[in-house]
This record gives C-alpha cells, sequence and structure tokens, in this order.
C-alpha cells in the first residue's frame, strides 16, 4: 500500500489499473511562484516543491510516499493548466498538427528507497478539427489537465505516432513504478 500525494482522478486511476494499492491524501503545493529554465526544470522543481510539502504532513514510515507532476510542451511553449476556456482553446490549437511532449516527475520514497524520475512521451498529432475542440472544450474534461490534454480521451484519435508510455503522458509512469514494487 502507497499514499498517492495527489488529488489527480487520472492518476489514481492509473495506480488501480496497474494493481498498486493505495490510498490518496495530499496536501496543495502553489506551483504558480515556480521560475523555471526549461520545462524540465519547471516540472522537476513543482514536484520537490509538492513532495516537500506532503513529506511533511505525512511522512513516509507508514505508507511509502508518491507525488508527480506533468507538464506539456510544444511550439518551444510551456503549456500549463488552462485558466478558462479561451486559454484551452489557444493551448490545444498551439498542439494541433505539432509535435507534443507531456514530461511527468514522480517522487517515491519508502523506508527502504528513494526514486526520482523524469521520463517524457512525444506525440505528433494531426490538425485538430475545430468542432472537436469545441465540443471538447465545452465538456469541460480539460480542466486540470496540463496542456488541456487528454491523450487517452479528446487527443487519442489525432495521434499519427508516440514516443513513450501512454501512462507517462497521463500523469504517472507506471511502467517503472511497478517494476520498484512488484
Amino acid at each position: 500500500m502507497i499514499r498517492l500525494a495527489s488529488s489527480s482522478p487520472t492518476r489514481a486511476a492509473l495506480l488501480k489499473s496497474a494493481g498498486i494499492e493505495f490510498i490518496q491524501q495530499s496536501v496543495d503545493f502553489d506551483e504558480d511562484s515556480i521560475v523555471a529554465t526549461s520545462p524540465k526544470n519547471f516540472v522537476y522543481k513543482a514536484t520537490i516543491g509538492k513532495f516537500e510539502a506532503n513529506l511533511r504532513a505525512f511522512g513516509y514510515e507508514d505508507f511509502p510516499l508518491l507525488v508527480a507532476d506533468t507538464v506539456v510542451t510544444s511550439r518551444g511553449l510551456l503549456l500549463r493548466k488552462a485558466r478558462c476556456a479561451d486559454d484551452a482553446r489557444n493551448i490545444l490549437l498551439t498542439q494541433s498538427q505539432s509535435i507534443t511532449s507531456i514530461i511527468t516527475c514522480m517522487i517515491f520514497q519508502s523506508p527502504e528507497m528513494k526514486i526520482i524520475d523524469i521520463s517524457k512521451t512525444e506525440y505528433l498529432f494531426e490538425a485538430f478539427d475545430m468542432d472537436d475542440v469545441d465540443s471538447y472544450i465545452e465538456s469541460g474534461e480539460w480542466r486540470g489537465k496540463a496542456g488541456a490534454c487528454m491523450v487517452e480521451g479528446f487527443c487519442k484519435k489525432y495521434i499519427k505516432s508516440t514516443k513513450g508510455y501512454e501512462s507517462t503522458a497521463m500523469g504517472l509512469n507506471t511502467n517503472l513504478l511497478r517494476g520498484l514494487l512488484f
């Protein structure tokens, strides 16, 4: 049993699908103050900040602690969580007909080990249909998603090619995590 220090329902679903038992508890960390020189640096700093906040709150002695953060980058831009529908539309149009990288950093700490991993999955997307974009925006499913991107949902039918693991793109490298735990 591990403690998932994330409120993400997608990360919880990934752990469940991977057969990893967990409890889900987390404290908030404000990412808006992070200054970073690259997307990889940003996701690392955000994950370290979340890890330290959750470590203070919960420790790792009773349950190993798992913390993660994800960023999306396309056309040289760091694409954070959209703040509104117009922001989500602009972020999605940046990814349309482009290579989009989804970078996830995770920290796993137990009494026996501490692992820090930064993994990347790249997608080449076909051009997004504007009616699909509008429907997706109206659905609200983009809320809380890095880069407003859902490779398991809206973006799936536009994927031309993939390099990396879908779980990494969804917010957690369960391939690596399963190897650590089993």
